[in-house]
This record gives structure tokens, sequence and C-alpha cells, in this order.
């Protein structure tokens, strides 16, 4: 028996790494019994009749998802309506005229409101948006028709808004919240999105205060696979990325739930998010949240779900959520460390520690994360070398993704296996586990300063410390190894699936961070895989799956019908000295871009050319092209006087072709007393200056023909300003001639693409 002692031991622990994933999403999808239950196979109707083309803010597609889901609304026995409301965005200051679809199923009581919300708009102008967000759209008309198939009136009104335009700056959710009356009765938003085309959902809270009460009352609703933690949500607020909840919560005081899955984001916001894409057991995870939710929230009292307590959080075994206050944690670090400090006491005076190999543990402890964190990123930094087209991928995250995280992960164990072997023996085990603890507790009092969701990394420290105990206390025997592994499934639970989501939900670029995190992991499991002869054997099997896993990865390195390459080419027109450019965002050229670029384009991007994006991405080579004239807008003044010592300058641009947007920016700074587009201020009426660079970006909507703005000036003020119109008829136009892409290819996403970008300066 004891030669298997080891393997048991590494067994257990693989198993508990295991469990940690299995909960996080269901792993196949159930059907519906009756039709009370959710139908994952009737969602799945809804998505592929609303996904058969784009339909971003202005285009018929987009009149024909909202025509359907209006439609399907009214089969419910309910009374949709569509808010039409011209908003502008402050922070990105983008405005549109939106159209949100809404319902109401009255309550029997007079309390507050739960609301229930998606976006139906896809990514302009190229995305298909199943995942993003058809998915949430669907499970909400399908957690509906379940709902009301029950026959049972809710005490709560509930509140069905179908966001428009969230995909523009959440203007969607801005014209709800801020015009329409229906936003003062809400008391909680339960919010579906996608960032990708599969993966667990995870539940992130939006409020302005405590979050005591939230997660007390989301662990009442007793979802089946509540994936979160409360550090998901410390980076989340760290984050330039917001959904139409964070309106909610900063423009409307209005606390909520988010969830949404993030994995395969190689398909976010690309022709690639599609019905055929889109995970199933994502839906149906999506659907086990707003069920369960739903049912409870709608018969719970919603009129104060503010607390004056924080709790941190964390997925736990059999527990589900594992919750207490943030304020234990200071004392849970200090008791930690007066623990460690009466361990190592009662270890060196039992002669079970010695102090020279407590300090020479150190040594591989810091090692193994300075070497695992350093060579994953040199080696990625080496992988981008060697495939420059994944710098193509603006997401951060390729089609191989997954291999390259097994390739990482085996390979960091590799690493750790090889630096402990150097310090380690039989007889210095135990002594070696304190600097691990001392590391982690070290890092428990650093990390909560700037991401105070952290606190429940103290938990791994107290099972260690129950670890060390044990060896100090009693006799070496083989068979403890096991029980040694038993104690830390819930560590590898909790911090094993956090290797794979950051450089799943921030990009491969986080490989390190993965790397720096499996070698803190790898350091509280010294007692068990280190522990015996074994651990030769271990170190060779992470060696070969790591090979094995890298040899996969380049062997999909490639791009095929399936994994498309995204790349990209606009026409640039100057409008005021006739010449044309070609350009592209794209660092490695394809016979797509080289039709018009040529191969030898000249490198850097275009002047006034640049529109705004994600990633603020500029075009990365141009080339010059025949100017061909295109219709571009009417611009009149219709009023440029002085009263009262201001200058109010009145314009309206009419397009001449079907436009998508137009995009105001200067080089000079501007002071607007006030700016007014479409008869909605911009900054809340407030004055607005602007340094340089983009000032306002005005997408056309379904209900928009003009674009009237009125500016308030200093009468000494004479601007010159930039106006570029994005058409997004680049492919149609017969004159410019372009040769479709292969089906290999793909529009880049996050960047203006597929355009007819038509630049003019305007002097007021």
């Amino acid at each position: 028996m004891k030669k298997y002692i080891s393997l048991i031991s590494f067994l257990i622990i693989v198993l508990g790494t295991y469990w940690g994933f299995y909960d996080q999403k269901p792993i196949t999808v159930k059907k519906a019994k009756s039709e009370t239950e959710f139908s994952v196979d009737k969602a799945l109707g809804h998505l592929k009749n609303i996904t058969t083309e784009v339909h971003h803010v202005g285009t018929p597609g987009h009149k024909n998802v909202q025509n359907y889901l209006v439609g399907e609304l009214q089969k419910m026995g309910l009374n949709p309506t569509v808010q039409t409301q011209t908003v502008i965005n402050k922070k990105w200051v983008a405005g549109t005229t939106v159209e949100n679809i809404l319902a109401r199923i009255e309550g029997t009581e007079k309390g507050k409101a739960l609301l229930l919300l998606s976006h139906y708009d896809s990514n302009p102008n190229i995305a298909i948006g199943a995942s993003d967000a058809g998915s949430g759209v669907v499970t909400i008309l399908e957690t509906v028709r379940a709902f009301l198939a029950r026959g049972e009136q809710p005490k709560n009104d509930i509140i069905i808004l179908i966001s428009d335009a969230e995909e523009l700056g959440l203007l969607g959710a801005k014209a709800f919240v801020e015009y329409h009356p229906w936003a003062k009765d809400v008391g909680l938003v339960l919010n579906l999105e996608a960032r990708g085309s599969g993966g667990p959902g995870y539940m992130l809270m939006e409020t302005n205060g405590k979050n005591h009460k939230l997660i007390s009352e989301f662990k009442k609703a007793n979802p089946g696979y509540p994936a979160s933690n409360s550090l998901l949500y410390s980076i989340y607020k760290k984050l330039p990325n917001d959904t139409d909840l964070t309106v909610f919560r900063e423009e409307g005081n209005i606390n909520g739930f988010n969830f949404a899955f993030i994995g395969d984001h190689f398909d976010y916001h690309t022709m690639q998010d599609t019905y055929e894409r889109l995970d199933r057991t994502s839906l149906a995870h999506q659907a086990d949240y707003l069920m369960t939710t739903l049912n409870y929230f709608a018969n719970s009292d919603l009129s104060n779900l503010n607390s004056d307590i924080d709790y941190v959080y964390v997925n736990f075994p059999i527990l589900k959520i594992l919750t207490y206050p943030f304020a234990w944690v200071n004392t849970m670090q200090i008791i930690a460390l007066v623990l460690l400090l009466i361990l190592i006491f009662f270890g060196t005076v039992l002669h079970r520690l010695q102090l020279k190999e407590i300090a020479k543990g150190f040594i591989p402890a810091i090692l193994s994360i300075v070497v695992c964190g350093g060579v994953s990123f040199a080696l990625w930094k080496g992988i981008l070398l060697i495939h420059p087209d994944y710098n193509d991928m603006l997401h951060g995250f390729t089609y191989n993704g997954y291999w390259y995280i097994a390739a990482f992960t085996g390979l960091n164990l590799w690493l750790s296996f090889k630096v402990y072997k150097y310090f380690t023996k039989k007889e210095n085990i135990t002594s070696l586990f304190v600097a691990p603890i001392v590391l982690w507790l070290i890092i428990n009092f650093i990390i909560p300063e700037d991401f105070k969701g952290a606190g429940f990394l103290i938990i791994p420290v107290f099972i260690a410390e129950l670890i060390l105990a044990i060896s100090i206390l009693t006799k070496e025997q083989s068979s403890r190894t096991i029980l040694f592994a038993i104690f830390s499934i819930p560590t590898v639970y909790m911090i094993a699936p956090l290797i794979k989501m950051f450089p799943v939900g921030l990009g491969l670029k986080m490989l390190f961070i993965s790397g720096v995190l499996l070698a803190l992991l790898f350091g509280l499991l010294i007692p068990i895989l280190n522990a015996s002869k074994p651990r030769k054997g271990f170190t060779k099997l992470a060696g070969i799956l790591a090979f094995l896993f890298f040899v996969i990865a380049t062997y999909y390195s490639g791009f095929n019908v399936d994994k498309k390459k995204p790349n990209s080419l606009v026409y640039v027109q100057n409008i005021a000295d006739s010449t044309a450019y070609w350009g592209t965002y794209n660092q490695v050229l394809d016979s797509y871009i080289e039709q018009k670029l040529g191969e030898n384009p000249v490198k850097g991007s275009i002047a006034n050319a640049n529109t705004k994006s994600k990633y603020n991405t500029r075009f990365s080579y141009h080339q010059k092209a025949a100017y061909v004239p295109i219709a571009t807008s009417d611009i009149s003044i219709e009023k440029d006087t002085v009263v009262e010592g201001k200058r109010l300058l009145d314009l309206v641009f009419k397009p001449q072709r079907k436009i998508r947007k137009l995009e105001f920016s200067s080089r000079d700074s501007i002071h607007f007393h006030k700016l007014v587009a479409n008869t909605i201020p911009v900054n809340d009426g407030k004055e607005y200056k602007v340094r340089r660079g983009s000032f306002l970006i005005y997408h056309f909507g379904n209900q928009d023909s003009i674009l009237r703005l009125q500016m308030t000036l200093d009468p000494t003020l004479k601007p010159e300003i930039t106006v570029n119109e994005v058409s997004d008829d680049l492919l149609k136009n017969t004159t410019l001639n372009i040769q479709p892409r292969s089906e290999d290819m793909m529009p880049m996403p996050f960047v203006t693409n597929n355009a007819i970008i038509s630049t003019r300066k305007v002097k007021l």
C-alpha cells in the first residue's frame, strides 16, 4: 500500500482541481420536462431567429430583431412598448436615438420592481451577436415564458428591459434610467451578458454600498452553479469594461447582478459569434442563474438591499459559496501570523523544524515564483515573435489559447518541481514548508490594499498551517500524505480555476500571472508533491504534458474556415484636397489587404483618419489610393449670432449616403459653454472643455435622418474641427472594386472596418 500513497495523494489533488472546475457550470444540458421549466431548445429557437444577420443600431437587421422580440412578448400575453429616446453618454461622449423594448408583469404588492435586463443590438459593424447578447435576450424570453406558465402572480412587479445601443456606450440603459418613468420603481436588476461564446457564467455585483445583503440574498436564491468570488469584482472595478448595469448603479443608485460568461473570447464581437458556436452549457448556466434568482427575487423584499457591511465571498466545496465579513480579514491575518509563530516555536523545540532549513526554504519558494513568472512572460513574448499574426487578434486570446494555458501550466509545474528538487530532502520537507506559508501571509497583508476582494486568500494559509501543525506534532508516516491531500482540496478548489481565468479573461499576456499563482499554489502542496520518491515521475509527467501541449498549440496555430484570420481594410478620403488612402490595422498583411496596399505599404497611421475604438488602435500601414468622389453630408449653418456676449451656432448635418456615424474631433482646445446634439445636451448641459481629440460621436439610429449641433462659444473663438463620416459600404462600392475575403478570413473586430471614411475640416 505504501508505494501507492503518493499516487493516491496526487490523484486526490487532481480530483480536487477537477471539482473546482466541475462546480462552475453545467456539464450537460437537461431537457425540460414540463412547460414550467426552462427549455434550452426553445431558447435556441429564438436565438436562431434573431442571429441571421448583423443587427447593430441603424441596420435593417436591427429593426427585424426588434419586431421579432416585440412579437414574442405579445405572444406571452404581455403588452410591450418601445421607448424611443435620443441620449448621449457622458463618459464616451457617444450618442444615438435608442429604441428600448419594455414590458411589465404586474405584482400583487406595491413594493420595488425586479428588472430583467439584456441588450439586443450587436456590435458594429460585423458581429452577429449570438452570445453578446443574444444569449441573454433569449434566456429572458424563455425564463419569462416558463415563469408565466406557472400561472402565479408574483409579489413584485417584473420589468423586462431589452435595451438598445449597449455596444455604443450603454445608451439604452442610460435612456431608461434618465427618461423612463419606470426607472424609479426598480429595486434590483438582473443583467445577462457575454464576452465570448462559452465558459462558466460569472456573477458580479454592482452596488454603490456594501454587499452583505446582496450576497446573502443571492445565496438564498440558491443557483445551482454560483461561479464567483470577491476578487473578481475587485479586478472588474479596475478594468475599463462596463455593462448596462453600471449605468443603473452610477446614475440610478440601483443594485444588481451581472451574469456573464467570458470563455472562447476569440469569438467576441466577431462574425463568428453565431448560433452554431454558442456553448449550450453556457446558455444553460445563464438559465440556471435567471430561473433561480427570478423565482426568488420576484417574491422578496427589494425595498432596501443596501448594507453597511461588506463580505468576502468565494466558491467553496459543498457550501458552494463561503462568505464572511471583510472586517474579519485583518483579524484572520493576525491570527494566522500568531499561529505560524507558535508552530515555528514548538517545531524548533520538538526538533521537527530547523531554523537553517526554514531560511533555506525561501530560496526555492521565491525562485519558483520568479522563474515561473519570468519564463512565462518571456516565453509568451517569444511566441508572439514566432507567430506575429497573434497580434492581429485584438482580444488577446488566440484560438489555441486553451492549449497554451495547459502547456504553460505543465511547464510551470515542471519548473517548480525542478527548482525544489535541489533543496528537498526527506528530513527537511516540513522546514521547507514554512517559507511558502510566510509568502502567502505577506501577500495577504499586501494585496487587500488594492484588491479588497482577495480577503479569501487567507483560507489556504490556515489550511497550510493545519498541515504544518500535524507535521510537527505527529511522527512521520507515509499515510498522512493522503490526509494532507484531503485537507488541501479546498485550496486547489479555490485557486486552480483562477490560474485559467486570468489569461481567459484578461488575455494570454497574463500567463505570467498564472505562472506566479501556480508557483504559490505549488508551495502549499510540497508536503504532498515532494514527500516521496514518485516526485521524479511527477516531474517527468509535467514535462511531457507541457511538451505535448506546446506541440498541439503549435499545430493549431494557423487559421482556417472555423478559426478565421481577422483583417482590416478601410478607404479614407480627404474632401479638402481630394486625396485618398487605403489603411489597415493589421500588423501582418495578407492577400486581402495587399490587393490595395501592395506588398510594401507605408508604415504608420493616416492623419485625421483614426476613429475612436476600444483599444485606441491606430492604422499600422497605409497606401495612397485613387480619389473616388463619394457623396458626403450636406452641412448647413442655420444660425450664427452673438447673444449676451456668447456666440450661438446652429449646424445641421444631412447625410447623402447611408452612414453609421459622424465623429467630431479637434486638434486645438475648444471651450463649449454648451453643446447640444439633436436637442440633447452633451455633458449634461454643463460647460464642456475639449483639449484635443474626439469630442462627439453620433451614431445614426433607425429614427435619425439628420444631426443638429447647437454650440455656445466665446465670440472670439473660431475653431476648426475635423468631421469623419463613416459608412459600412466599402465592400459594396463597385468603383473601389474590393475582392472579397477568402473563407478563412473575417473582418477584424474593435476597429472601424469594411468602411469608407470621409474626412473634412470645418472652420466654425
